[in-house]
């Protein structure tokens, strides 16, 4: 968990949801934990838990996970939420939310500073522990550890106990903080003094357990030491192999941190004085020792474990931002001790020795992916990918020994939803664990085949790198005198009873072969799993056996170039199919639809025109066409719908809508003050970054529709609306001049998934820009100054048959808009360029 902004909160607020899933199949199964064979075909229901962290009661799995959201499986595959997040009182995990967590909020997370508007309760982690001493003097409780978050660096972390495992829990006490002071010091929109004598550090003095104070926690400025000292979050409780309770929890930037809890009271065994470990890592009297990471780098989410079976304790770290475009992935090192030190495969230390690209370190289990769904591939969509997994636990079944890793995940071409995923993983021969690459479907490890290993397989390597960009799936083919052909060469062999080994490159890889659940062409197929020395994970799904023959007719059923009878937008003509085979396109006119899918539309007034594309498929020597019909529409002018030109007033001037009314920093809310000043074309509305204006419900009724507007920010912040449509809280379009993505202007939309139409550029603060969108049935068009910047299908319909409600400068979470606005202009119908142009002035 990266502490940034309620607008983070909000998006897993709003995303937090429980989405049922059924892959397609007959036949039922129990799929559970540690039955042999392989099952029949899964059913998922999927939940939206971040930060997700595994427990089993009884015949039970719950995950629990930020902003107090649970859920609970009995398969691992079918998962139902039981919580309501921030409801406070009768919050289901916490009883009185707000009373009961007073003492952790009176330092970090309600209604402060960068949690204004949210609780910010992150990342609990939940344990059995035998030896809680409760109240009424019995043994044995649930211990529920959590933070509570206001800012990057000002958090704490708390517990609370229940006998119940589903609560409500019931504070107990606070006992780490972090980001506080040498001297009085308030975060904006914060009245919490952060010195650190507001922290429960002065007690822990009076009682004799610190020495005293550290100047080194402070910088010379008297801020918080973050190179060296930890964030206060994402706590994690193991009980090692001598019986003793620890915590380990921290988080980018001073790295992460192990201390060892009183299992009577659940209380911190804190060092009391400083050191160092005999490799030479920090041991703070108050932190504890250093494990992993520092030097203001990402880490977070660390989640320890301990394997019998190798006699190592293995430390999980997720890096990178845990966003859609963040990079995040998951690490894993070992050690031989629970305080370390704890190594990567390639004997790299987990504390950073520097600053230093951290990517380098730690074994990479898995990053973003995608398993490509190419044009001739069973099933439908883009295929099976992930985009920042991560910040994982994980569970082993005490009697059979399968390993389980649990994470959240967002996808690709999704946005920022996101889910629990739970795939097994595999300890190789040289005790490092490996991660399937498909979800956990009931299958188990089986002895393999030679003759069912052997063929083509999609191909994925991690790599090390903490990066947006998501690794596609290449070819490579397994033979049978075992070389390694295709996009990647090299040799490959089976040991054992399923044991994988493959040379690639020259870099060899151990790991398994194992069958799992492909959801793209919903069927069990074999895949491997390996690592490298170097800490690099590769995987491969085996392909069904195809001719030559058969790709190329797979590839003509499958070939699509969309609606044919209504083409308004350029055309994304594929280039290759599945397998390596060739497409190449011609076209009957290259005047209106060129061979690379550009579409000239005919001027207004005109007929439609009809050309014919052909698409010709070779694979091998195998050949074979396709051909489609298209109707390109000519451009139509979109009809002026309303029109607000801020003329000192916020009147609309065709007479079909009424004036807009002034609201305060919210839409709904009431206040907030406007005034005038020359703009484009008369005089324009100033917005003061605590006002904006309510407009007309229905001002957009349908889905075929532009929007025109002047805008002239005097400062640029992130999610900040010019103009804003929301047909609800969950389904709305916001066109914003520095959007999430890159700081790119960009019209945002969500509705189940969101949508980015990024325009590539930013427009700059101080001076005017002209900014348009049109949607045509889906299409969506962005405009800058009168130049196209991104065409895209699959927009979503937000305001055909809704009440739906409309704003400039405002909506119900960001920060309000701080400029100038000018001729807000909406039209029935899509722009065509000649309008967009006369719009712009150019």
């Amino acid at each position: 968990m990266v502490k940034q902004s309620y607008k983070l909160i909000l998006l897993l607020l709003i995303l937090t949801l429980t989405i049922p899933i059924t892959v397609m199949g007959s036949g039922a199964s129990s799929n559970k934990p540690g039955e042999g064979g392989e099952p029949a075909a899964p059913t998922f229901s999927n939940v939206s838990v971040h930060d997700p962290s595994i427990v089993k009661a009884g015949d039970t799995f719950y995950v629990f996970g930020s902003h107090i959201e649970a859920a609970k499986s009995t398969d691992l595959m079918n998962w139902t939420t039981f919580t309501n997040g921030y409801t406070t009182p009768n919050n289901v995990i916490f009883g009185d939310l707000s009373n009961n967590l007073a003492a952790s909020f009176k330092w970090a997370g309600e209604n402060d500073s960068d949690s204004k508007g949210g609780f910010s309760v992150w990342a609990p982690d939940v344990i059995w522990n035998k030896d809680y001493v409760n109240a009424d003097g019995t043994k044995g409780a649930y211990l529920l550890y959590y933070c509570t978050s206001s800012t990057y660096i000002r958090s704490a972390i708390g517990y609370a106990v229940s006998k119940n495992i589903e609560g409500p829990y019931t504070y107990v006490g606070t006992i780490v903080y972090s980001g506080f002071t040498a001297g009085d010091a308030y975060d904006a929109n914060s009245v919490i003094n952060k010195k650190w004598t507001n922290t429960n550090i002065p007690q822990l003095i009076e009682d004799g357990k610190l020495s005293g104070s550290s100047d080194k926690w402070f910088n010379g400025d008297g801020s918080f030491a973050n190179i060296n000292y930890p964030n206060a979050i994402d706590p994690q409780l193991l009980r090692d192999k001598e019986g003793k309770l620890w915590m380990t929890y921290g988080s980018w930037s001073g790295g992460i941190f192990t201390l060892e809890i009183d299992p009577a009271t659940g209380k911190a065994i804190y060092p009391g004085t400083d050191s160092t470990t005999a490799d030479g890592r920090l041991v703070d009297r108050y932190f504890g020792t250093k494990i992993a990471g520092g030097y203001y780098k990402s880490g977070e989410g660390p989640y320890m474990v301990y394997n019998k079976q190798t006699d190592y304790y293995y430390l999980f770290e997720t890096l990178g931002w845990l966003g859609a475009d963040g990079g995040y992935n998951m690490r894993l090192y070992r050690s031989k001790n629970p305080d370390g030190p704890f190594v990567d495969a390639a004997g790299k230390d987990a504390v950073l020795p520097g600053d230093t690209d951290h990517s380098a370190f730690g074994n990479k289990l898995m990053g973003n992916f995608l398993f490509k769904r190419e044009v001739g591939d069973p099933g439908t969509g883009i295929g099976y990918g992930y985009v920042s997994p991560g910040h994982n636990s994980f569970y082993q079944d005490p009697d059979t020994g399968k390993m389980f890793l649990v994470f959240h995940t967002r996808f690709p071409q999704r946005g920022e939803i996101h889910e629990v995923r739970v795939h097994q993983m595999f300890m190789n021969k040289d005790g490092w664990p490996v991660v399937t690459p498909y979800r956990y479907a009931g299958e188990s490890l089986e002895k393999v085949n030679r003759q069912d290993l052997t063929g083509e397989y999609k191909f994925i390597n991690h790599g090390k790198g903490t990066t947006a960009d998501i690794v596609e799936s290449s070819y490579i083919t397994l033979t049978k005198n075992n070389k390694v052909t295709g996009d990647t060469k090299g040799t490959w062999k089976a040991t054992g009873r399923n044991e994988a080994e493959l040379t690639l490159d020259g870099v060899t890889y151990k790991g398994v072969f194992v069958k799992g659940w492909d959801p793209t062409a919903a069927r069990f197929v074999m895949t491997f799993t390996a690592i490298s020395k170097d800490g690099v994970a590769v995987w491969g799904s085996k392909q069904e056996e195809k001719t030559d023959s058969e790709v190329v007719a797979d590839i003509i059923a499958d070939l699509n170039v969309g609606d044919t009878s209504r083409v308004i937008a350029d055309l994304d003509l594929p280039t290759e199919g599945t397998r390596h085979a060739s497409i190449a396109w011609t076209s009957s006119n290259e005047d209106v639809v060129s061979s690379a899918g550009v579409v000239v539309r005919p001027m207004p007034g005109a007929e439609s025109a009809v050309i014919t594309l052909t698409a010709s498929i070779q694979k091998g020597s195998v050949t074979g066409t396709k051909s489609f019909t298209l109707t390109v529409l000519p451009y139509e002018a979109a009809k002026l719908a309303a029109k607000y030109s801020f003329e000192n007033d916020l009147t609309e001037s065709t007479g079909s809508f009424g004036a807009g009314t002034v609201t305060g920093n919210r839409i709904d809310n009431s206040g907030g003050s406007i005034s005038y000043t020359a703009g484009i074309e008369g005089n324009a509305l100033v917005l003061d970054g605590a006002s904006g204006v309510r407009l007309p419900n229905k001002l957009i009724a349908g889905n075929q529709y532009s929007v025109s507007l002047w805008v002239k920010p005097d400062q640029l912040t992130t999610y900040t609306t010019t103009f804003f449509g929301a047909k609800d809280g969950n389904n709305w379009v916001s066109l914003v001049p520095q959007g999430p993505v890159g700081n790119n202007t960009m019209v945002w939309s969500g509705s189940g998934v969101w949508y980015d139409g990024i325009a590539g550029v930013t427009i700059p603060a101080g001076k005017w820009s002209h900014l348009a969108y049109s949607v045509d049935n889906g299409t969506l068009k962005v405009y800058v100054n009168g130049e196209l910047k991104f065409t895209g299908s699959n927009f979503p319909d937000i305001f055909t048959g809704t009440d739906s409600v409309f704003s400039l400068g405002v909506n119900w979470w960001d920060t309000p808009f701080k400029g100038q606005l000018d001729e807000l202009q909406v039209f029935e119908g899509a722009f065509n360029p000649m309008q967009v142009a006369e719009l712009a002035g150019i």
